[in-house]
């Protein structure tokens, strides 16, 4: 031990109070603001189904699908990996792991579309439809056949169709109330925002039904759909989607991104339209930029190429699908939309190849950060953080085995949940 060295300071110790004092407001607003992740699993993709499509078997009808278009266009490992480009080493895993998957649980979150995907109907008509989709959601909960997450996209707050929204949402969450209380997983989708005030306008109605049914302020969440340029950027040169996330006054869960509004409100042509161009990554980075640290997630949107007809179209479908699945999660855009039951297995065949190839070297970091070790990288507390939340959602969607983690890292669940976020809850699935 060297000679202890003698400390000593200059300012008065009040000087460090008169700081704390003048940045109460801000450490109150950083606080309000910027919660950090919720902590609570976020699903891979969202489903789309119109209103009056919706059955109770639905969603069972996408998996057996999905497992039939697997059957007929690539029946083993071997010949789905050489299709994707999936290396052989995580071909076998990978097919397991989907095929697993969608007799388990095909789908993690549907939303049932009273807007673009159901289009204008007679009043009568879309109120029985919303009724029932609040019937057989409630029903799907209760007989344990639920998505994790589900609920519906209303129409939008312009003024065309304001009172249709207000309505379908009314009668839906109504409905849902009288056959026994608003579902843990409930999400509503709130498409073509333009202003903040029209979040403010949605904060209302949910202010003025949570205080009509008694419930607590502030139970029911929405996602922000962002499908128009002025969205990202406002009249005033402002980034929009930022003031909409405050605008909702902590309600907003996610922003999605809508491809084809979006591409053409900002005059793409059809042919280009697609969750890769520039404009759609420049409007996915700007929403990116916004949400951090607010809790809100962002999701991509959707590709129209339906892997349907022979083969090798369907093949040409699937790989084009697995590209951009690939693409949005290394760009840390861990939600999309797949539109038809065939996006299902190159959906979790994408996810999981990008979980499992990354499962060892991940781990290792991971273990070698909390063993203080050395190695060719030397991480920070902000990377440890990344890195247990990536083996988490690895978890969360099937890919990896919460053993095969814990072996690899010496951690528990709970271990990775502290590094990951304080916030983070126990919605978890069981990997085959």
């Amino acid at each position: 031990m060297g000679q202890q060295e003698k400390v000593a300071t200059s300012l008065a110790g009040t000087v460090s109070e008169e700081i704390s004092a003048s940045l109460t407001a801000v450490d109150a607003e950083l606080a309000r603001r910027y919660p950090g992740d919720p902590g609570t699993r976020q699903p891979v993709h969202t489903v789309y189904v119109p209103g009056d499509v919706f059955e109770p078997g639905t969603l069972r009808s996408w998996g057996d699908q999905a497992l039939a278009a697997l059957d007929e266009h690539a029946p083993d490992a071997a010949s789905f990996a050489a299709v994707l480009g999936i290396p052989e080493e995580l071909a076998g895993p990978v097919h397991d792991r989907v095929r697993a998957k969608l007799s388990r649980e095909p789908v993690e979150d549907l939303r049932i579309d009273f807007e673009d995907g159901y289009g204008p109907r007679p009043d009568a008509e879309e109120d029985e439809a919303a009724a029932r989709a609040a019937r057989l959601v409630s029903q799907a909960y209760a007989n344990g056949t639920a998505a994790p997450y589900m609920g519906i996209r209303m129409k939008c707050m312009e003024a065309g169709v304001r009172d249709r929204g207000i309505r379908t949402t009314d009668v839906f969450l109504t409905g849902l109330m009288a056959a026994g209380g608003l579902p843990e997983g409930l999400v509503l989708t709130l498409p073509k925002v333009t202003y903040p005030e029209q979040v403010t306008a949605f904060v209302q109605l949910l202010e003025a039904f949570e205080k009509a049914r008694g419930l607590d302020a502030g139970r029911i969440g929405f996602e922000i759909q962002i499908e128009t340029s002025q969205s990202i950027l406002a009249a005033d040169g402002t980034a929009a989607v930022a003031r909409m996330i405050d605008a909702a006054q902590g309600r907003a869960t996610g922003l999605h991104y809508g491809t084809f509004d979006y591409s053409a409100c900002v005059g793409v042509s059809a042919a280009y339209q697609a969750s890769d161009h520039p404009a759609a990554d420049h409007a996915k980075a700007v929403m990116q930029v916004a949400a951090a640290g607010t809790g809100v997630r962002v999701s991509d949107g959707s590709t129209n190429v339906l892997p349907v007809g022979p083969t090798a179209q369907v093949h040409e479908a699937w790989r084009l699908h697995y590209g951009l699945t690939r693409r949005a999660l290394a760009r840390a855009y861990y939600q999309g939309w797949d539109m038809h039951p065939g996006h299902l297995p190159t959906r979790y065949a994408a996810v999981y190849a990008f979980y499992r190839e990354g499962l060892e070297p991940a781990a290792a970091r991971l273990a070698a950060y909390v063993a203080k070790a050395g190695g060719d990288v030397m991480d920070e507390p902000a990377t440890a953080k990344a890195l247990s939340g990536y083996l988490l959602r690895g978890i969360d969607c099937g890919a990896l085995d919460t053993a095969e983690v814990a072996r690899l890292t010496g951690l528990t669940r709970a271990d990775l949940d502290a590094f990951s976020s304080p916030r983070r809850g126990d919605l978890t699935v069981t990997a085959p």
